[in-house]
C-alpha cells in the first residue's frame, strides 16, 4: 500500500501544477456552471481516477522508461505519431501559460507591470533549463504537497466565512466566464488536457513499478485525490465567487481576503509551482528536439523559450479560456486509445485464459 500511496502522490504532483492552484481553471471549468460544477467535477473525479489507473498500469506492463515507446505501443506508427504530436503541442503550450501567469501575480499581488513578471520568469526558466539545475526543480517539486494542504485549507474556511448561501452565488456564478459552453463536455475536456500534460510521466512513473497491481492502485489514488481537490477548489471558489470571480487567481484573492500576510506567502508559493511547471513543461519539449549539454540543445532553449515569451503576452486568462479546451480536445484522442488499449488487452487476457 506504501508504494501505491507514493505513486499516488506523485501522480497528483504531475497534475496539480500552477494553474491548477490559482484556481483559473477551477473557475473556468467547473464554477462558472454553478450547481452543475458539482457534477461536473465528480464525473472529473471518475474520469481522473479511471485514467490515473490506466496510465500507471500501461507503464507496469510494458516496463517503459519512455513515453515514445508506450504510446507507439500501444497507438501504432500513425496513433503513436498524433499521440506525440498531442503531448508535444502540450509541454510548449502550457509553458506558455505559466509565463503569462507569472505576469498575473506581478500586478495582481504586487500591481507591477504583468510584463514585468512575464519577462523575470522567461529569463530564469531559459536559464535554469541551460544550465540544467535539476537540484533546483526537485526542491521547488517539494512544495507540492503543501500547496495541496494550502488548497484544503483555504477551502474549509471559505466555506465556513460565506457571506451568502449557493442559491444567491449560483447566478453569479453562472455569470463567469466558461472555458466551454456545456458542463458535461466541460469535465471531459478538463480530464482529456490533463492527462495530455501527465501522461508521459504518469506512464514512466508506472514503468518502475514491477507489480500491475499496485502500479494500477496507486495511479486510482492519485485520480481520487485529484478528484478531491477539484470539487474542494471548486466549493471554495464558488462561495466566494461575488468576490474573487474577477480575478486573474480566485485562490490568491482568497488567501489576500484572509490576511495580506498569507496572500504574499502564497503568491511565492505560486510563483514557484509556475517556474517549476515552466521548467518541466520546456525542457521536456526542447529535449525533444535536441539532446541535451550540446550547442543545438542550448540554441533550441533560447529559441523555444523566446516564442513563448512573445506569445505570453495575450495574458493569462486568456490563454487558459483559449488554449486548454483545444488541447483538452486533441487530448480525447490519447484518453479514446488508452481506453481502447485497455479493452483489448482485457480480452485478449480473457481469451489466453
Amino acid at each position: 500500500m506504501k508504494k501505491s500511496l507514493k505513486i499516488g502522490s506523485a501522480f497528483i504532483g504531475i497534475i496539480v501544477g500552477a494553474g491548477f492552484a490559482s484556481g483559473q481553471e477551477i473557475l473556468q471549468y467547473f464554477t462558472s456552471f454553478g450547481y452543475l460544477g458539482i457534477l461536473a467535477a465528480i464525473l472529473a473525479t471518475a474520469l481522473f481516477a479511471y485514467m490515473g489507473m490506466s496510465l500507471t498500469r500501461l507503464g507496469s506492463r510494458m516496463q517503459t522508461t519512455s513515453h515514445k515507446d508506450a504510446l507507439y505501443g500501444i497507438g501504432g506508427k500513425y496513433g503513436g505519431f498524433i499521440m506525440d504530436i498531442i503531448i508535444i503541442l502540450t509541454l510548449f503550450g502550457v509553458g506558455v501559460v505559466m509565463i503569462a501567469g507569472a505576469g498575473s501575480i506581478f500586478s495582481q499581488q504586487f500591481g507591477l507591470p504583468a510584463v514585468l513578471g512575464n519577462t523575470v520568469m522567461a529569463l530564469i526558466v531559459m536559464g535554469t533549463i541551460m544550465l540544467n539545475i535539476q537540484k533546483i526543480i526537485a526542491i521547488i517539486g517539494s512544495i507540492t504537497p503543501f500547496l495541496v494542504m494550502v488548497v484544503i485549507g483555504l477551502a474549509i474556511y471559505s466555506l465556513l466565512t460565506m457571506d451568502a448561501s449557493f442559491a444567491e452565488l449560483n447566478p453569479i456564478a453562472k455569470e463567469q466566464d466558461s472555458a466551454l459552453s456545456n458542463w458535461f463536455y466541460s469535465a471531459i475536456n478538463y480530464v482529456s488536457f490533463n492527462i495530455a500534460v501527465g501522461a508521459s510521466m504518469a506512464i514512466v512513473m508506472g514503468g518502475i513499478e514491477k507489480d500491475e497491481k499496485i502500479a494500477a492502485r496507486g495511479g486510482l489514488i492519485g485520480g481520487l485525490g485529484l478528484g478531491a481537490l477539484i470539487i474542494l477548489s471548486h466549493l471554495a471558489i464558488f462561495s466566494a465567487v461575488d468576490r474573487v470571480g474577477s480575478s486573474d487567481m480566485p485562490m490568491l484573492q482568497i488567501a489576500n481576503d484572509i490576511s495580506p500576510l498569507l496572500g504574499f506567502f502564497i503568491s511565492l508559493i505560486l510563483f514557484a509551482m509556475i517556474y517549476n511547471t515552466a521548467v518541466s513543461m520546456l525542457f521536456s519539449f526542447t529535449a525533444r528536439f535536441a539532446e541535451q549539454n550540446t550547442a543545438r540543445f542550448k540554441i533550441t532553449v533560447v529559441i523555444a523559450v523566446t516564442l513563448a515569451y512573445l506569445l505570453s503576452f495575450k495574458g493569462f486568462t486568456e490563454l487558459v479560456s483559449q488554449f486548454y479546451p483545444i488541447i483538452g480536445l486533441l487530448g480525447l484522442f490519447l484518453v479514446v486509445t488508452l481506453v481502447v488499449a485497455n479493452i483489448r488487452y482485457a480480452r485478449n487476457k480473457k481469451a489466453a485464459a
